[in-house]
């Protein structure tokens, strides 16, 4: 690792309270979870105590009310928070996103009950949440999925199995999507189950290229009993519930893109600066200048594009493609940027002594989560010519 300290990003932001919520992010980023992401993402170590650190700051709840333990923030600001926690280590920038994911189902679904009964713990009591949508079978076609609840007096009995979800087996609480009715989008529910209901287990968590220190598991529900009053929404509303906190989470899939590629870059002109060739710091090699340059246009592109959607679901208008758009283009970037730092570093960048080839293993499977990026041209193509009339 280089030993210049990365330069703070020249953020547009709203409001003084913002700025100083940033500089405070910043801080924590650098003195609780860059020091150590190389070394616990080498031994797989998921950082827990990080999590209950940035609960107890305040910073798993910013883009929810105030009511319940939020912090009130427009998205334009989380999204900010997001970017630099992913900065300093994507396993806590994607868990603090997977985590706002778990709770927008019941913030933005439940009864007013339900709210001041659950979400003052998971927006700032410590908790941690998973979003348990996809299954063995059903990844892009997420309404295709055969998890079924059950009713049962006023309880569902949930049976099941669902994959390659993040937290698996740590996380406090999971949202859960099963199939209540008939085939299809319609006949799907959506449950907020705690995390040790009898008959939830998680199966050992799969060997990632990157990410060791998140743990992605399946999880198996057998014979779960939840009670109705668990359920969120209405029953049969699951799936647009479902699409509603993708939409939101797509953004912070981006805002986590950015931050890697921010990441990559900073790496790539520290050591550009320092590293001399021919009697001259490489940095001052046109080819090699040209290559940053575009990489730091890249980035602030995909900044640009993502804050130009939350600024949209900020003032309540239609978001949808805007996110697709976004968590395409910052996640494409994220991968061109990284590849081309490891290639700036030559030899030491494929290396684990620097980070440039953990973030490039990092930014790939940024192309995969919440909708590949082969789904995100189906949706923004929907929005441009319509569905498909074949």
């Amino acid at each position: 690792m280089t030993d210049r300290a990365p330069q703070p990003v020249d953020r547009q932001l709203p409001t003084e309270e913002s700025r100083d919520l940033l500089a405070l992010v910043r801080e924590i980023a650098q003195r609780e979870i860059r020091p150590r992401a190389a070394e616990e993402e080498d031994s797989g170590r998921f950082p827990r105590e990080v999590f209950t650190l940035l609960s107890e700051a305040g910073l798993l709840g910013l883009p929810y009310a105030g009511d319940f333990g939020g912090g009130d923030q427009p998205y334009e600001v989380y999204l900010q928070v997001l970017e630099e926690l992913a900065a300093a280590r994507l396993t806590v920038g994607l868990g603090v996103s997977v985590h706002s994911l778990a709770c927008h189902g019941l913030a933005g679904y439940g009864t007013k009950e339900q709210q001041a009964e659950h979400l003052p713990a998971m927006l700032g009591g410590g908790l941690l949440g998973a979003y348990c949508l996809s299954e063995p079978a059903a990844g892009s076609d997420a309404a295709s999925l055969v998890t079924k609840a059950v009713r049962d007096g006023d309880d569902w009995i949930l049976t099941g199995t669902k994959a390659w979800i993040t937290h698996g087996g740590v996380a406090d609480f999971c949202t859960v999507l099963a199939r209540t009715g008939v085939p299809g989008p319609k006949g799907i529910t959506a449950f907020l189950v705690p995390g040790d209901a009898p008959g939830l287990t998680a199966a050992v968590p799969e060997k990632k290229m990157g990410m060791k220190g998140s743990p992605t598991a399946q999880l198996h529900f057998d014979g779960v009993r939840v009670p109705d009053a668990r359920r969120i929404g209405e029953e049969g509303q699951g799936f647009t519930i479902a699409l509603a906190a993708l939409d939101a989470g797509r953004l912070g899939i981006a805002a986590c893109a950015v931050g890697v590629a921010q990441a990559a870059l900073d790496e790539a002109l520290a050591y550009a600066l320092d590293r001399k060739q021919f009697g001259h710091p490489i940095a001052d090699f046109q080819g090699l200048r040209f290559m940053l340059a575009d990489m730091a246009t890249k980035i602030e592109a995909g900044r640009a594009l993502y804050l130009s959607a939350a600024r949209l679901r900020d003032a309540g208008k239609p978001f949808s493609r805007q996110a697709a758009m976004a968590k395409l283009f910052c996640t494409d970037a994220a991968m061109a940027v990284t590849t081309d730092a490891v290639q700036v570093l030559g030899g030491y960048g494929y290396t684990a002594d620097f980070p440039v080839e953990r973030l490039m293993r990092e930014a790939k499977v940024l192309q995969i989560v919440e909708g590949t990026n082969q789904i995100q041209r189906m949706v923004i193509a929907r929005h441009l010519a319509g569905p498909e009339s074949r």
